[in-house]
């Protein structure tokens, strides 16, 4: 009996040294492998490793704000020439990044405007990025058809004579709706009488071919002739500007806005 019982005992000492002999050999298979791979993923990193892209960062441009001084300096020639680089600049999609937040704050108290443009209000000309322009550098009005009447008159009388802009810009544009409209004499509501400021430029162009808005060389001409009715408006019509002009302290000039190019074309 007593026999029996050693060799039992003897029998279950020998198993659990088994057990724990086989957890031992896991539990260091285990270790080993996470070593190895440990290894791979160290060799690895020092054969390829991580390239960190950094993207540029755009610093956004804080132009001063023009002083009374420094526009009382320029001429209506050298505000030209800006508008001119800065439409060069659109045409070859190099606009000037800008910090507006910035040009806001510096632009909170006072501001003078180089030169005020006289628009189309259509959406496809857009007036400050036509000339790579920031907050504080345009006056811009606009109505269909950029004609004026005694509300436009006087805001470009503030801007010119009050804020001391040495350029009144009229800037008609190719395929424009409202010369369209005048040209096929449209009759629509506040429309109608709108157009009539229009017409006058229709009725003076010489063409002997189609007189619609199909014929797109029409369209092109009746455009370049409503600028220039727009420009002898505002010299008939404003005593103000048309004294500014003749003194020399501002110009008065149009110009068309190609939609095909973003090219601005002076005309005068």
């Amino acid at each position: 009996m007593i026999v029996m019982l050693l060799r039992i005992k003897v029998l279950l000492i020998f198993k659990t040294l088994l057990i724990m002999t086989k957890n031992i050999v896991t539990l260091l298979f285990i270790v080993g492998t996470l070593s190895f791979t440990a290894c791979k993923q160290e060799e690895m990193t020092e054969t390829n490793p991580t390239i960190d892209i950094v993207e540029p960062v755009i610093k956004g441009l804080i132009e001063d704000v023009l002083t009374m001084e420094q526009k009382d300096a320029l001429t209506p020639e050298l505000v030209i020439k800006s508008l001119m680089d800065g439409n060069d600049r659109f045409v070859n999609n190099d606009l000037t990044a800008r910090d507006h937040s910035m040009q806001i704050r510096k632009n909170t108290l006072s501001q003078y405007p180089k030169v005020i443009v006289l628009s189309c209000v259509d959406s496809r000309v857009p007036v400050e990025d036509v000339f790579d322009r920031g907050i504080g550098d345009l006056f811009v009005t606009r109505v269909a058809g950029n004609f004026v009447n005694e509300d436009i008159l006087g805001s470009m009388e503030f801007a010119c004579k009050v804020s001391g802009s040495k350029l009144g810009l009229i800037m008609g544009h190719e395929h424009c709706g409202a010369v369209k409209a005048a040209i096929n004499d449209v009759k629509l509501g506040n429309i109608t009488s709108m157009l009539e400021k229009i017409k006058p430029a229709v009725d003076v162009v010489a063409h002997d071919g189609e007189r619609n808005s199909k014929n797109q060389k029409f369209v092109h001409m009746v455009s370049k002739s409503n600028v220039k009715n727009t420009i002898k408006q505002i010299r008939l019509n404003s005593p103000i500007l048309k004294e500014m002009e003749d003194n020399g302290e501002i110009m008065i000039v149009g110009a068309l806005y190609d939609m095909d190019n973003g090219k601005v074309s002076f005309i005068n």
